[in-house]
């Protein structure tokens, strides 16, 4: 990556409010406010699914950044999963190739950064697995399979209906308990 943008975003981080969140992709620089409490409360149920069927040795984590410097990329997921050992930092920043999954409940004001921009990053950030929850569609998304800069296979669901989380997790992620906006 430039050290001009990591310069940036550092300086933007030291000044900006702390509900911010920042991501970086290619020349570009995001910039996103706190989510609602809907957002909040999606991730919370999905996350607690996600927990009860971890692999040994990865710590789920929200709001920690990313880093594909050969490919330009710093992106900040909602819920990542990454080995113990590479939280042991204090560092601000984990290469986005140790993530097992990224997964984004989908901002009402900014829907294009999760399926445009992310669809886009994460697969050239070799991030196996990618869920995208979708509040305002009522569906959830399911991208996994990265080769050669995008995701070979989807699935998709409506809230209500079952999506089959491979392994390492190896569950049925319930979207039933998911709250539209």
């Amino acid at each position: 990556m430039n050290p001009e943008h990591i310069a940036l975003i550092e300086e933007f981080r030291r000044s900006a409010p702390s509900n911010f969140k920042i991501e970086f992709s290619g020349d570009v620089i995001i910039v996103q406010a706190s989510p609602s409490a809907i957002h909040e409360r999606n991730l919370s149920v999905v996350r607690r699914q996600f927990e009860a069927h971890a692999p040994a040795g990865y710590l789920s984590t929200g709001n920690l950044d990313l880093t594909s410097p050969q490919v330009a990329k710093l992106r900040n997921p909602d819920l990542t999963y990454l080995p113990e050992d590479a939280m042991a930092s204090t560092e601000h920043s984990v290469p986005a190739e140790l993530a097992l999954i990224a997964v984004e409940i989908v901002s009402p004001s900014n829907p294009e950064n999760d399926w445009v921009g992310k669809l886009r990053d994460y697969p050239q950030m070799q991030i196996p697995l990618y869920l995208v929850v979708d509040a305002t569609q009522k569906t959830v998304t399911l991208f996994r399979e990265p080769e050669a800069g995008r995701y070979r296979m989807r699935e998709d669901a409506d809230f209500g209906e079952a999506v089959h989380i491979p392994e390492p997790f190896g569950f049925t992620l319930d979207t039933s308990v998911l709250l539209p906006y």
